[in-house]
């Protein structure tokens, strides 16, 4: 493998570009059509409620279809259920857009997530395949700074989008996007599964081999400590169209703005903690940021007492959180995947599926708890963020310790 590449290849190689396309699925496919829940209630003639559960339905969707493309990937390799993913997510996408009511909508949602889920899997489990702990939460926060565009970008686009055609449109670029992810694997990415690493597909070892992997506590408090503190970001996406379009006013555009700067500052802080990887292990790096979750929840809740004079402070917590998401995922994500190697991709689809399924339920309770005021949100994510601190303390205490070589510069795959 050569060494002599270009600066800018060393941190952005070709195919952790492709993995970061590949993980921006899931976020392309829900912060673009947030700002349109108001227009899309009206033309469906839905409740809004109607409309917001849409996404803990896509949620689902992503949790299942994690769990399937899992094992299937640790037997026949990354590439082919990769691609088979992405083309039932363009089917999907195309449904959505084709919907005439909300129900439809809800199922075609449903088929999109089942396809979406196979790009979150095979990139955390290419990460795996090529490199050591260390290496993959700098590749992981790398990659956050390629996906995390979407949410800079994907309101922005479907606010643009009612404006000047439909929300229809929405789901027309999500296809393509997908069908583009398609393409790119297909002619750019080479199969990363060690070959003496199949696995069965017997349902009973498929069952025993994700039992095996929840059971372990160096894979099972990472993952909660991540999927916990996600899920308060899942609330947030839930619940935001309404409290600060409907409750606050903000228009679609001062919505999407807001959104891309929340996205902003989880980019900001991941390329921080990747940079802070170069001398510090995960485990030191969580030490400082598994609380900042808590934290900032906490501000949260207190400010939401209060009425729409709070709107400011509302923003910084909000900023704030999602934020310190990106301190914290790219390190729990690589310890719970460190000792996971012969079953890479299982333990990826059940750190996914684990997240969107609490991140179901968080945007669920959101939906559920309606109100007239930011509280039933902020309540929401403070208890993610307590839950998240828990998992946290508990990894810091069972975690791997890894003792690693000095960092080398990440190379493209030969």
């Amino acid at each position: 493998m050569s060494t002599a590449t270009p600066e800018g290849e060393k941190k952005f190689p070709g195919w952790l570009m492709l993995l970061g396309a590949l993980i921006a699925v899931a976020p392309l496919s829900i912060d673009m059509y947030l700002p349109a829940f108001p227009a899309m209630a009206l033309a469906l003639e839905a409740d809004r409620g109607a409309i917001e559960r849409t996404l803990p339905v896509f949620l689902l969707g992503l949790s299942i279809g994690q769990l399937l493309y899992g094992p299937l990937s640790d037997r026949l390799g990354r590439r082919g259920p990769l691609l088979v993913g992405l083309l039932i997510y363009g089917v999907g996408s195309a449904g959505c857009a084709l919907a005439k009511n909300a129900d439809a909508l809800t199922l075609w949602r449903l088929v999109q997530a089942l396809g979406g889920g196979a790009g979150l899997v095979i990139a955390r489990a290419v990460i795996r395949d090529r490199l050591d702990v260390r290496q993959s939460a700098r590749a992981i926060s790398t990659v956050m700074l390629i996906m995390g565009v979407a949410p800079i970008l994907a309101p922005m686009l479907g606010s643009a989008m009612l404006l000047v055609t439909g929300w229809q449109a929405i789901f027309v670029v999500q296809m393509i996007f997908g069908l583009v992810c398609m393409l790119w694997a297909l002619f750019t990415m080479p199969e990363t599964r060690p070959n003496h690493l199949v696995t069965s597909l017997r349902p009973s070892k498929v069952i025993q081999t994700y039992w095996q992997v929840v059971m372990d506590a160096r894979f099972i408090f990472p993952a909660l400590c991540a999927g916990f503190a996600m899920d308060g970001m899942f609330a947030y996406i839930a619940g935001s169209p309404f409290v600060l379009i409907t409750l606050y006013g903000l228009g679609e555009q001062a919505y999407a703005l807001v959104f891309g700067a929340n996205a902003f500052g989880l980019i900001a802080a991941s390329q921080f903690n990747g940079y802070l990887l170069r001398r510090y292990q995960p485990e030191q790096l969580l030490k400082v940021t598994v609380a900042m979750p808590l934290v900032f929840a906490l501000i949260l809740f207190c400010v939401s007492l209060f009425d729409h004079a709070a709107l400011p402070f509302l923003l910084v917590g909000l900023f704030g959180y999602a934020s310190c998401l990106g301190a914290i995922s790219p390190n729990t994500s690589a310890l719970s995947m460190a000792t996971q190697g012969g079953r890479a991709g299982a333990a990826s689809a059940l750190l996914g599926s684990l997240t969107y399924t609490a991140g179901m339920v968080a945007g669920l309770a959101v939906s559920l708890l309606e109100g007239h005021s930011a509280l039933p949100l902020a309540s929401v994510m403070l208890v993610c963020g307590a839950l998240s601190l828990l998992c946290g303390l508990a990894t810091l205490r069972y975690s791997v310790k890894t003792e690693l070589p000095p960092v080398v510069p990440i190379e493209p795959l030969p």
